[in-house]
């Protein structure tokens, strides 16, 4: 038998064994399931944060209608009540401020006496809720950090 025929026969029985096949296709998919089962883990718990924001600022209206009490509101008890009331993490924040309309100007100004005495001033109070949220694949250098930005304006008086 020839070198060449030995190494033909040899060749035709190693592509005939699928013995191990199963275990080498494993090796290749699970990491993949791996990582699709992460980010599909991650991108829930993303929506479902932004949710919560969405539905927190949508609560600011109501929470800031109890806490006002006209044009003399304190911003400052009203972003109290509301940082205690969002679950705000580390990387959130809560920015309460007044704002002014003069007459009926389309524009909110930051001071009432930017007003003439000829218009009627309406008091707003903007509320601004903002949180970054690190996805969990940034740790392996792919994607950053989301931003969520969320303002409401109110009219109070």
């Amino acid at each position: 038998m020839t070198i060449r025929r030995k190494l033909h026969r040899a060749l035709v029985r190693l592509a005939g064994d699928e013995r191990g096949a199963a275990v080498v296709e494993t090796a290749i998919i699970a990491p993949v399931l791996a990582l699709l089962a992460l980010g599909s883990y991650d991108m829930s718990r993303m929506i479902a944060r932004q949710h919560d924001l969405q539905g927190g600022a949508s609560d600011v209206e109501g929470i800031i209608l109890a806490v006002a009490t006209g044009p003399g509101t304190n911003v400052n008890k009203i972003e109290a009540v509301l940082e205690s009331s969002l679950d705000l993490s580390n990387s959130g924040s809560v920015t309460v401020v007044k704002r002014f309309r003069c007459g009926v100007s389309d524009t909110l100004v930051a001071a009432a006496n930017e007003c003439t005495s000829d218009d009627t001033v309406a008091t707003y109070v903007q509320v601004t809720l903002t949180e970054t949220y690190t996805p969990t694949w940034t740790k392996f250098g792919i994607g950053s950090d989301l931003d969520y930005n969320f303002t409401r304006t109110i009219q109070i008086s």
